[in-house]
């Protein structure tokens, strides 16, 4: 794990080795991946964190089908922003740090969201209270 500091922005394979898992907190692989170590994004996800960096099906998956999830679970940060072309129904066409203030993703997967973001969409909702 690393803090946001860090990081440097021109490593090798940046945005496959390096996953967002607090405010400035991130998870960092080796320089040589296994295959075990990236996770592509979909805008219709098969799996959704449970905890930091636990995965868990979100559906049934099946035999041979790569397991992809929403980068909206996890990033809040621009590091690794891009055109999506995933193919799905509801694609975005464009992945952003910024998704997970999404309203209907944050209904979408709720209880699948990294903690941290969690805990951000949360505090949305509590209100504050105006003084006259």
């Amino acid at each position: 794990m690393v803090a946001e500091d860090e990081i440097d922005p021109n490593m090798p394979n940046l945005t496959q080795r390096v996953l967002q898992i607090d405010e400035d907190l991130y998870f960092l692989t080796p320089e040589t991946l296994e295959p075990t170590d990236c996770f592509n994004h979909a805008c219709e996800p098969n799996a959704g964190f449970t905890g930091q960096i636990g995965l868990i099906a979100m559906r049934d998956i099946q035999v041979d089908e790569e397991i992809c999830m929403d980068y909206a679970m996890c990033d809040s940060k621009p590091y690794d922003e891009f055109d999506c072309y995933c193919g799905a129904e509801n694609c975005r066409g464009r992945v952003t740090g910024n998704d997970w203030e999404h309203p209907d993703l944050q209904a979408r997967y709720k209880g699948y969201f990294s903690p941290y973001l969690a805990r951000r969409i949360e505090a949305l909702k509590v209100e504050i209270p105006v003084v006259a």
